[in-house]
């Protein structure tokens, strides 16, 4: 199987388009060592001819024109895409918004959960994506499930959702509530086990997750990889950086440094490779130069970037 990560920022990308915070300013200079990134999203493949997408991204026309094995090939029919299938971790505008800039009647599938789904149904923008043509296809918690194209054929891609500790996408949440926090560890947010037939091992991507609990520990115990939630390096740090009022876990996100952190909390696992990915334009492991990155290298962990390509 191979995966490729073709968006590695959280929402907003980096630079983000109105930030003015020094990380952005850096990857607008060509700072070395600090890299622009599109948001959040993976893609999976057994064949290198039919993809799945983890995740639907604003940016997926930009992510698309920079994949070429998302393109239609050479010899395909004037309408075509090699993307047969889409899964959802979330309802937030960074992992759904993409929807939108596949709608020229081209088919695919979506998988997601009962409550993202319900979302998805509640907007009628995303009526432009025809159920006739872009089935929606209902994810059950804790099983197995071969993803399928819109015409039913297998990919070889196979998946295993679970809900992990996380919030409500935030337009969603009730604006005559801002200090309430809208925790949900009800499937609101997953992970998924992404595997295939013929794979070494199991690939985990989990792009949000606001704590990591017993549960979650056994599931990615001796996990051949962990592409982990890395949206701030610490919880107050979009406060610190003088950008915003909420800390992560406010936002529904966990951060890497700290006793409480993803990185001390996984540390006692067997996990072949540990690469963060969903990270914001504050997190200063974005410059390569930080001591910030040094102590995620440290710790055995990459930072992730778009177009990083492995294989299982």
């Amino acid at each position: 199987m191979r995966l490729k990560i073709i968006g590695s920022a959280a929402g907003g990308g980096f630079p983000q388009w109105n930030c003015n915070y020094r990380l952005s300013r850096a990857a607008r200079t060509g700072m070395a060592g600090v890299h622009s990134r599109t948001q959040s999203s993976i893609a999976a493949s057994v064949d290198g001819a039919g993809w799945v997408l983890f995740n639907a991204s604003p940016d997926i026309r930009q992510q698309i024109a920079q994949t070429p094995e998302l393109q239609p090939a050479q010899d395909a029919p004037l309408r075509s895409t090699p993307i047969r299938a889409v899964l959802l971790t979330n309802a937030d505008v960074d992992h759904v918004a993409g929807l939108l800039s596949l709608r020229e009647r081209q088919p695919f599938a979506i998988y997601a959960t009962t409550q993202v789904l319900a979302t998805l149904e509640a907007n009628s923008i995303f009526n432009v994506l025809d159920p006739a043509l872009v089935p929606r296809r209902t994810l059950p918690p804790a099983e197995e499930l071969a993803i399928c194209d819109a015409d039913g054929l297998n990919t070889g891609v196979t998946v295993e959702s679970f809900a992990v500790p996380g919030k409500i996408a935030l337009y969603l949440e009730e604006r005559s509530r801002p200090d309430a926090n809208f925790r949900s560890d009800a499937g609101d947010t997953i992970g998924v086990r992404i595997g295939s037939a013929g794979s070494r091992g199991s690939v985990f991507y989990i792009p949000g997750c606001a704590r990591i609990d017993a549960a979650l520990r056994t599931r990615l115990a001796d996990a051949a990889c962990v592409l982990f939630d890395g949206t701030v390096y610490t919880d107050d740090e979009m406060i610190a950086a003088g950008v915003g009022q909420k800390t992560g876990a406010r936002m529904g996100h966990l951060a890497m440094s700290g006793d409480d952190g993803s990185i001390a909390g996984l540390a006692e696992l067997r996990i072949g490779r540990r690469v963060f990915v969903h990270i914001n334009n504050t997190n200063p492991v974005l410059d390569e130069n930080s001591a910030e990155h040094a102590a995620v290298k440290a710790a055995g962990w990459e930072v992730a970037r778009d177009g990083m390509e492995m294989e299982f």
